[in-house]
């Protein structure tokens, strides 16, 4: 049974209109309440204006207040975890209000019930009153989690929270392969839904060697996940392909090894050709040749007319076929006229050649 008393009317100077002998009013001092504002003060009712009364306001101390007219508010909203009572017949001035917990819940310093008061400035009086689970419980719920030993954290990064109702995800390190599921699931018996996965060392083998390049990499019989080798070609060989490759994961190469491709000789003696965009004699060019994937544009005749057209064939691996239009000018052509040879004719109009 919770039993509340409170002095309405308190003590004045002796002789005073509406002093009363029946308890105290403690002085002005504002503090936990965090009130905002307090009403006038006084001493006797003769220091208030009409209808008001020189009545004990809590830390306000002896305050005017009009008793009938000041209302705090209700009904309240209910609060999450606890229930509200009014012990006095209205909400008005000096009103009590019943705060107390649900089972399970508590005030902080361990009460489960509290009482406010309705204060001068319309409002309850202390704070807003927090009923909270007991500390040990919140304890017992961290506690709620499925265990990771070592061998596991060791062996994986692991995203997520081994919580009760919560899930995590695995991932191996250093590259390794996994074996088993990626994601777990921790139950409310404090059990993994799976068995932890295993991570399980895969190799690559040996890299492919390269006809006319070389494999630059320390010799071995198997190579680790995250290894790199490198290709690099003979002299005049072009390197076609990737120059690095790295070991995957899965046990494979990155890429497939590349190819070294080897020049090709320019098919022309007696006409000059277009390579790089410039009209050349093949003779002028290092050793008459041009690397694989090199475009060689040759100069064909016109069947009907004096002029002359290009046609470009691309050098692959060595072979560079000249075109089927094109037709290598005699010794006596290119000695005795040699202005009159298809490369040096001039060049046929744009709707010449289809």
């Amino acid at each position: 049974i919770l039993i509340a008393f409170v002095c309405v009317r308190c003590v004045g100077p002796e002789g005073s209109r509406g002093s009363t002998t029946t308890g105290s009013c403690p002085q002005r001092l504002l503090g936990e309440e965090r009130r905002r504002t307090c009403p006038r003060p006084c001493k006797s009712d003769r220091d208030c204006s009409n209808k008001r009364q020189c009545l004990c306001d809590g830390q306000c101390g002896l305050s005017c207040v009009a008793p009938g007219t000041r209302t705090c508010p209700w009904p309240l909203p209910p609060g999450e975890n606890s229930v509200w009572r009014l012990l006095s017949p209205t909400h008005s001035f000096s009103a009590l209000l019943e705060v107390r917990c649900k089972p399970g819940f508590a005030l902080p310093g361990g009460l489960d019930v509290t009482v406010r008061r309705c204060q001068g400035d319309r409002q309850w009086s202390g704070d807003e009153p927090v009923c909270a689970g007991p500390p040990e419980a919140e304890t017992n719920m961290a506690a709620q989690s499925c265990p990771l030993p070592p061998e596991v954290t060791d062996a994986f990064n692991i995203q997520g929270d081994a919580a009760v109702g919560t899930s995590i995800r695995y991932s191996c390190r250093s590259g390794a392969e996994m074996m088993g599921s990626s994601e777990n699931h921790c139950q409310e018996n404090q059990t993994w839904q799976y068995p932890h996965p295993i991570c399980k060392s895969v190799f690559c083998p040996p890299p492919e060697e390269v006809k006319q390049g070389y494999v630059v990499a320390v010799q071995k019989t198997e190579y680790e996940a995250g290894f790199e080798i490198h290709y690099l070609c003979k002299k005049n060989f072009l390197l076609d392909g990737p120059q690095k490759v790295t070991c995957l994961p899965n046990g494979t190469w990155s890429q497939s090894p590349p190819f070294c491709r080897a020049r090709c000789l320019i098919p022309a003696e007696r006409s000059r050709v277009v390579i790089a965009g410039v009209k050349r004699w093949p003779f002028d060019v290092t050793d008459a040749m041009v690397p694989h994937g090199e475009k060689v544009t040759f100069f064909c005749k016109h069947p009907q007319k004096q002029c002359g057209f290009g046609a470009t064939q691309t050098c692959f691996d060595g072979k560079l076929q000249p075109p089927a239009c094109y037709l290598e000018p005699t010794w006596l052509q290119y000695k005795l006229f040699p202005h009159r040879l298809v490369s040096e004719l001039e060049a046929c109009q744009p709707g010449d050649v289809e």
